[in-house]
């Protein structure tokens, strides 16, 4: 019996300290992936170049291609394994000259700035005129019926909440009248439709987004533009104190012809399971206002980093790890489809992605698909530890990025995102404001080394 005893300590002593081993490699690894970041770190650089030198990129545009063209050869520059260009036929649409608008009030005319919604048409040239009627959910038009909407321009005025913490939340929860309205409007007679934008401050900055006409036919289609945040309350309460109020607006905005664009591939190979991918990825495109840099600027520069400090450090990765620079995030989406397309084509497995598109704002930790089984949510968790130092407390069940939405497949592939504070995220997203000044360059490393890490740790332990 004490023979048994003493085996069972002994081994339990060699568990424990190779436990220890483990541990230690682990966080040495990980504090030499975030110093790395910080002190050698090429995300900031390479921002700067895309939003000074580039700038607003919009699918179709001359911008897009020259991001296509710098990201590719800022990749081949790491000595990745491999880099190439995955072709994509996405929608292009363009705003064409700047937009006119006004309030017709009983006593005054007032002239507002406005933003066509992107995939919105234009007016007539001589622009629209017509009573605007105030909705707050797409269901109330429902509820008004053609008799009152027929002939009006719809103003969806419904505020995203203030009270949820997660400001993704309410954007989510408010997103529905831009992107829907103009369609519902349009089914129930409308003549145009006006949308509050899509953030919490009250200013007049104004936010453009993605709106589409669903199986409309294109003789259905009305024009849809925002309006910011004030020029939103200060018509709302014009209609509260005045019987009628009109609204003119006049926008140049074009449907294109689809175009070709590429995803920007590239990826370090696998020593023992190569077939198996961890993936990390951002969008190459921006609204054609502002600069792009936290929408998504942030999120390309980051995955890129993430292979150049693998690079640096000479890790060799256990399985395969890509950088994918999504095309056509904004209005179409087709980069992200179409990658996941050529993935089922080629009978890839992804074990793993992860996507930076919330900002650069400083990491909290990640986001992960709610569908997620409890025992790899669990295995995630236990590595809090490891990454707390860095204060990345967030390993919660909110979600993934858009562009690996169409990677979902059941359970197989773990989705996920970067979590930052999104606190000021919607003051500057889909603006004029969304440049390279609102973002700090440390936060932006942090960022990186904190999706380096956690795909070092999958790497290493899988799920």
């Amino acid at each position: 019996m004490k023979i048994k005893l003493f085996v069972i300590t002994f081994l339990s002593t060699i568990v424990l300290h190779s436990q220890s081993i483990q541990k230690q490699e682990d966080s040495d690894m990980i504090k030499a992936i975030h110093e790395h970041a910080l002190t050698y770190g090429k995300s900031y650089d390479w921002l700067t170049h895309i939003t000074k030198n580039i700038g607003a990129r919009l699918t179709g545009s001359p911008e897009l291609d020259e991001m296509v063209s710098y990201t590719k050869h800022e990749m081949e520059k790491l000595g990745l394994d491999s880099v190439w260009l995955e072709p994509v036929m996405a929608p292009k649409w363009t705003r064409g000259e700047k937009e006119e608008a006004y309030i017709l009030s009983k006593n005054n005319k007032i002239e507002v700035d406005i933003l066509a919604l992107g995939g919105s048409i234009a007016t007539p040239n001589t622009g629209i005129q017509a009573e605007v009627i105030e909705v707050n959910s797409l269901e109330e038009i429902a509820k008004l019926g053609k008799e009152k909407v027929s002939g009006k321009i719809v103003f969806f005025n419904r505020p995203m909440n203030p009270n949820l913490i997660n400001t993704f939340n309410a954007y989510g929860e408010a997103a529905d009248q831009r992107f829907a309205g103009p369609r519902v409007a349009a089914e129930y007679g409308a003549v145009g439709a006006l949308v509050r934008s899509m953030t919490l401050r009250q200013d007049d900055v104004i936010h453009t987004g993605s709106t589409g006409y669903g199986d409309l036919l294109p003789e259905q289609y009305i024009p849809a533009a925002t309006i910011s945040t004030n020029t939103a309350n200060r018509l709302s309460a014009l209609l509260k104190e005045e019987e009628k109020v009109s609204f003119f607006f006049k926008q140049n905005c074009e449907i294109h012809d689809a175009v070709l664009t590429y995803n920007v591939i590239g990826e370090i190979r696998g020593k023992t399971h190569p077939n198996e991918i961890l993936l990390v990825g951002g969008h190459l495109d921006s609204w054609d206002v502002g600069e792009g840099a936290h929408d998504d600027g942030a999120g390309i520069v980051q995955s890129m980093e993430v292979m150049e400090i693998f690079k640096s450090l000479n890790y060799t990765p256990n399985r395969t790890i890509r950088a994918v620079l999504f095309a056509n995030e904004e209005n179409g989406l087709m980069g992200g489809r179409t990658y996941a397309e050529n993935v089922k084509k080629n009978s890839e497995y992804h074990l793993f992605a992860i996507e930076s598109d919330s900002g650069g704002y400083v990491p909290r930790g990640f986001s992960f698909d709610a569908e997620v089984p409890e025992k790899t949510i669990e295995k995630l968790r236990s590595w809090l530890p490891l990454f707390a130092i860095y204060n990345l407390h967030v390993f919660d069940l909110n979600g993934y990025g858009a562009d690996i939405s169409p990677l979902k497949d059941g359970n197989k592939t773990l989705l996920g995102s970067l979590y930052p504070d999104s606190q000021r995220y919607f003051d500057i997203h889909h603006s004029e404001e969304d440049t390279l000044d609102k973002v700090n360059p440390r936060e932006l490393q942090l960022g990186s080394a904190a999706m380096a890490s956690l795909l070092y740790m999958i790497d290493k332990y899988g799920l």
